[in-house]
């Protein structure tokens, strides 16, 4: 295949001889664009009487010529079904862009209705699976042999057990800080020994539940959602249901009873650890820690105590029911099973602070 070039008055004829193929383009591509950008500005022809076939490759060849020209080339002697085959393939080259849609601003309705829509369903998937929850839990009487005590005693270990240093010394720390803190501004006033009172009664009643729900959603609540999710992505679970096993009984009531048992004994060591943090800073001021008992034993009633359990066998069902929900709801590709673990410890903290909120206003009008 080859390529000349022939020039006329204010016109550049370029005459191609032997095959238009794949191959033949292929060899005189880079001279074909030279000459034709060289022709800009002059007509500009392709001469095809010596061409003996033609195929899409050498179409692509010539129009790419022309394009390169900046022109509307001639075709010079070409055989019908080359010059049919030269108008399919510029056909099909023009292409036609449709001008994007014009920007539309969502009106504010729109997308609160759309948020409230998803906030429903969410809320309504919730309740779903709490009510799935309860039903397993009043046919367990019948189902029984399903409750594996060595498998509750592993998750409890799990749950509680492997959480306790972790739970210490976060408890330590906060019960340093806090101290250390508020220690500073209450000591112009020669009221630093009133620390004591202050963390004591934070820890007890807010801080310690709170701190060990966000311990539990972020090892826990997690770990459930992964397993469950892994087990959904591989189908165990429809295995189990073939089997004749509820998944509900079998594998979520444990898992809310490990949760529920831990979080009470999670609570009392970060209370224990924060107290002996708050009493580390004091001592660095002057107390003896006689003396910082005395005000912690008077300023703490059996109700806080008591109030912080309770709080924190509730978080403790929150984050457990959240992370089991989560990896039931797993669904398919490679990021489920790490999507379903974010929402469980998302969900599990956001429900621990709105259940926070919600028993204070409660605390605050019942005058407890």
């Amino acid at each position: 295949m080859t390529v000349r070039g022939s020039e006329a008055a204010g016109r550049v004829d370029l005459v191609f001889r032997g095959s238009l193929d794949a191959v033949g383009a292929g060899r005189i591509w880079r001279e074909t664009m030279r000459q034709a950008v060289a022709a800009r500005g002059r007509e500009l022809g392709f001469d095809l009487t010596g061409v003996e076939q033609c195929d899409t490759a050498g179409a692509a060849l010539l129009l790419s010529a022309e394009q390169r020209h900046g022109g509307v080339a001639r075709f010079i002697a070409a055989s019908p079904p080359i010059a049919a085959l030269l108008a399919r393939v510029r056909d099909l080259a023009v292409v036609t862009e449709k001008p994007p849609p014009p920007a539309v601003a969502t009106p504010p309705r729109r997308v609160l209705a759309e948020f409230g829509g998803r906030l429903a369903g969410r809320v309504g998937e919730g309740l779903a699976f709490l009510g799935q929850a309860f039903t397993a839990l009043l046919g367990l009487p019948a189902r029984r042999r399903m409750v594996r005590f060595a498998d509750l005693a592993q998750l409890i270990d799990q749950a509680g057990w492997r959480a306790l240093p972790l739970a210490l010394l976060l408890g330590y720390l906060m019960g340093l800080i806090l101290a250390f803190q508020s220690a500073i501004p209450m000591r112009r006033f020669g009221a630093d020994l009133f620390v004591a009172d202050l963390v004591s009664i934070a820890l007890l009643r807010e801080l310690g539940p709170l701190l060990a729900a966000v311990i539990l959603a972020g090892r826990t609540g997690s770990a459930q959602a992964a397993e469950l999710g892994t087990m959904k992505v591989n189908e165990e679970l429809d295995a189990l249901v073939t089997m004749g096993l509820d998944p509900m009984t079998l594998l979520v009531l444990p898992r809310l009873a490990a949760a529920m048992v831990s979080m009470p004994a999670l609570v009392l060591a970060l209370d224990i650890a924060g107290l002996v943090g708050m009493t580390t800073v004091l001592a660095g001021f002057g107390f003896p820690p006689a003396l910082v008992a005395h005000r912690v034993v008077g300023a703490v009633h059996p109700s806080d105590l008591m109030g912080g359990i309770f709080r924190a066998v509730a978080f403790g069902a929150a984050v457990a029911a959240i992370g089991c929900r989560a990896g039931l709801a797993t669904g398919a590709g490679p990021r489920a099973v790490g999507t379903a673990a974010t929402r469980a410890v998302v969900g599990g903290i956001v429900a621990t602070i709105a259940l926070d909120g919600l028993f204070a206003l409660l605390s605050y009008r019942l005058g407890l």
